[in-house]
Parts: C-alpha cells; sequence; structure tokens
C-alpha cells in the first residue's frame, strides 16, 4: 500500500482547508478606519454574517444597514467591491484585522485612502466617551467651509445619552445619515457608504455654539465650519434654484439607454402624461436616494399616467463605463423605468450643455417636473433622502400632492404654474 501518495494529498487538503478558514472575516460587528491625508480617521462600523455559504457585510450609519454582497478572500487577500459609486476595498487579513486600501474610481484616476479594520469592535470614535456636557439636539444653522466656497447648510441632530445622530441640508442634498457621539464639550459625527466619506469635529462653547469645526471628507478633503441653534433655520426653496430660459416653456432630449437603444422624450411612451425627468449620476449618494423613492413612486403613479426617465451625467463620457455603472444602479434598486445615457459628464457646464433649454444645472440630482401638455412645471434642485427624516416626509407629501394635482388636469387645461 503507497502511503506517501494518500498523506501527501491528506496533508494538501488540509493545508487549502486551513488557509480557507484563515481567510474566514469573523463573523459580528467591526470598526473601521479611513486615515485622511491629514492623519484624522473617518470610523464606521460594519457587520460581518454568513449568508448561504457566503460572507457578506452591512455597512452602519444611523438607522441605515447599506448591504454589500460581493465578498471574496484569497488566500491571505480580501476583496469587497462596493456596489455603487465605483469603488472597492483591497485588504490583506492578518491575524484578525484588516489593511489595506479603499480605492474610488474616477474618470482619469484612482484615489486610495489607507483603511484599517478589527473584529468585535461595536465603538466608533471613542470606547469610553466622557459624559456629554450638553445635548444639542434640534435644529442648527451650519456654515461649511470659508469666503466664496462657504455653504449654508440646517443641521439636524438627534442625541441620545451621548450618541449623536443626525445630517446637514444642503440646497443640492444631503449628508445622508451621520452617527456619533458627543464626549465632553467635543462632538463627533461620519459616515461611510461607498461614495461618501465624511468625518466632522466640532466643540460645544454652549448648548448654542458650535466652533471650531473641522470636515474631512475622503482621502484629502477638509473644511472648517461652525453652527448657531436656529429653530426656524432654512433653505432656499428647492423649487427656485433653477428654471427654464426666457422663451421656453418645455424641454426635448434625445439619448441612448443602456441597451444602445435610441430614447426621446418624444416617444409615444410620453405622450399626454404627467413626465419626470431625474438628473443624476451614480456617483451620487443622494442621486441614489431619490431612485430608490422614484421606484416606488412609479410603481404607485405609473398606473395612474405618470412615467419617469433618468438622465445619467457620469465622470466619464465614455458610453462602455457608463454602461456598467447604470446596470449597477438599475440592478440594486430594481430600476423600472427608462435610465438613459447622456454622454456628457457630471461637470454641470457639460449637463447645462445636454439641456440647453435650462438657465444652469445647480447639482445633482435636479428633478423636472412637466405636465400631460408637455410643459414644464416645476423644477426641484437636490433631494433630501430618508436620513433627514420630517425633511423627507414634507418632501413626499408635496411631491405626491403637485402629481395628483397634474394629474387631475386636462392635457388641454394644463397652462400657467403653481
Amino acid at each position: 500500500m503507497k502511503l506517501k501518495p494518500i498523506i501527501a494529498t491528506l496533508s494538501c487538503a488540509l493545508l487549502i482547508q486551513a488557509a480557507s478558514a484563515q481567510t474566514k472575516l469573523k463573523t459580528g460587528v467591526w470598526r473601521g478606519a479611513l486615515s485622511t491625508k491629514s492623519g484624522n480617521e473617518i470610523p464606521f462600523n460594519f457587520d460581518v454574517k454568513d449568508t448561504a455559504g457566503k460572507q457578506q457585510l452591512a455597512i452602519i450609519n444611523g438607522v441605515e444597514r447599506f448591504k454589500v454582497t460581493d465578498v471574496a478572500t484569497v488566500g491571505d487577500s480580501v476583496f469587497i467591491h462596493m456596489p455603487l459609486f465605483n469603488s472597492e476595498f483591497k485588504l490583506k487579513l492578518d491575524g484578525d484585522k484588516l489593511t489595506g486600501n479603499w480605492i474610488k474610481h474616477l474618470a482619469s484616476q484612482d484615489v486610495l485612502t489607507p483603511f484599517a479594520a478589527t473584529p468585535n469592535t461595536t465603538w466608533r470614535f471613542l470606547k469610553a466617551p466622557e459624559k456629554p456636557a450638553f445635548n444639542i439636539g434640534g435644529r442648527w444653522s451650519a456654515i461649511i467651509g470659508e469666503g466664496d466656497g462657504a455653504d449654508t447648510t440646517v443641521g439636524e441632530f438627534k442625541q441620545v445619552g451621548s450618541k449623536l445622530t443626525g445630517t446637514f441640508l444642503t440646497t443640492t442634498g444631503d449628508y445622508r445619515y451621520l452617527e456619533g457621539i458627543v464626549a465632553g464639550d467635543k462632538l463627533f459625527l461620519s459616515c461611510f457608504d461607498g461614495g461618501h466619506a465624511y468625518t466632522f469635529t466640532a466643540t460645544i462653547k454652549d448648548d448654542k455654539t458650535l466652533t471650531g469645526g473641522k470636515f474631512y471628507a475622503g482621502y484629502s478633503g477638509l473644511q472648517s465650519w461652525a453652527a448657531v441653534k436656529d429653530a426656524n433655520a432654512k433653505l432656499p426653496d428647492a423649487y427656485s434654484l433653477t428654471a427654464l430660459k426666457p422663451g421656453f416653456k418645455k424641454i426635448d432630449f434625445t439619448f441612448k439607454d443602456i441597451e444602445g437603444k435610441t430614447v426621446s422624450l418624444q416617444d409615444n411612451r410620453y405622450k399626454n402624461k404627467v413626465v419626470i425627468v431625474q438628473i443624476l449620476g451614480s456617483w451620487c449618494p443622494n442621486c441614489m436616494d431619490e431612485t430608490a423613492y422614484m421606484v416606488n413612486y412609479y410603481k404607485k403613479y405609473q398606473p395612474k399616467g405618470v412615467e419617469v426617465v433618468g438622465l445619467a451625467y457620469e465622470r466619464s463620457s465614455d458610453f462602455a463605463k457608463s454602461q456598467k455603472a447604470l446596470q449597477q444602479v438599475k440592478t440594486r434598486f430594481n430600476v423600472p423605468y427608462e435610465l438613459l445615457i447622456t454622454g456628457y459628464t457630471s461637470d454641470k457646464a457639460e449637463t447645462s450643455k445636454s439641456l440647453p433649454m435650462l438657465s444652469k444645472v445647480v447639482g445633482f440630482p435636479t428633478t423636472i417636473i412637466i405636465d400631460k401638455s408637455g410643459d414644464v412645471r416645476k423644477i426641484h434642485t437636490g433631494f433630501s433622502g430618508p436620513g433627514t427624516g420630517e425633511y423627507y416626509k414634507e418632501f413626499i407629501n408635496e411631491f405626491e400632492k403637485l402629481t395628483d394635482d397634474l394629474l387631475a388636469e386636462a392635457p388641454q387645461a394644463a397652462k400657467g404654474s403653481f
């Protein structure tokens, strides 16, 4: 009997099994942290689970659980491909610890941000935070940045004990689900979703004043910020920021869909319908929040005479790259309406060229509401997503009331404006 080949085969099998076991991520909650150029962290937590023989994770941001199913291990290497925003992690598992880079693929370059993660770690900023000196829950008027680049925003925070959640609303959208703590007189907030990677810090001077704020975005972004408590803080009307140029009542476009088929606003599908036109990009987290809403909106209103069409403006004008990115969006949200590849980039001047009837495009997303006669009735800039709480509910109520009013009109009567 030849024992050596059998022993060799068994040894090889045991080594393969051991390597496989070694590269499996520990289940449970991890703490991950991106290291910025300035040496500060953008921390977040994620939950690793075994599902149907495969590992997947959910990134935790406040109440959001952002599911990531494309997790692969080869030897001691771990590859995590984000389902949206064209980014991924390339990591090494050393014992229990993960180290490597978060890679964000831009149009002409890749941006690498160092990353490390440890298992069995549920805290985000501080393991044993100091007792909060203040409760900063409520509405704030916040200015992010300085000089001509300063952005006036509205902060909405909820504090329970030392735990802090909330977001900042801007004219072009919101900062989605922020989560962190108040420790002594210090504020810490962060979020990560594969597109956004943010940390906010500040000193709480008193229960009405936040000073010395630092806002870290991605690998190299760094701005100052400050805020004062203001229950009446509000943004400009989102319907007032973009309009048609004088002399125009309608828009028109012809672009290709994901399969390469030509689609026009003049197609029969859109005739005598209330039409919602989304100006979006697969790279834009606020656009993805709007798309998630629009999918349910479409299911509710398409049988009543509403059509939705998305116009995509990607980081690259390359059709194949845009096609791949949009297919991920379509699959992720199971989008039932047309998504069109414009061939124009996300540069706002480029976007404006594609729709010359518009005075300008201020930000992504921008939503154009067209009545049954084909006239543009309103243009909404930005999107207050579910992370904004009551603002999100108010938007839905207002938007769906507008839809109901337009559906009630006869095509020939749809004149004037709201």
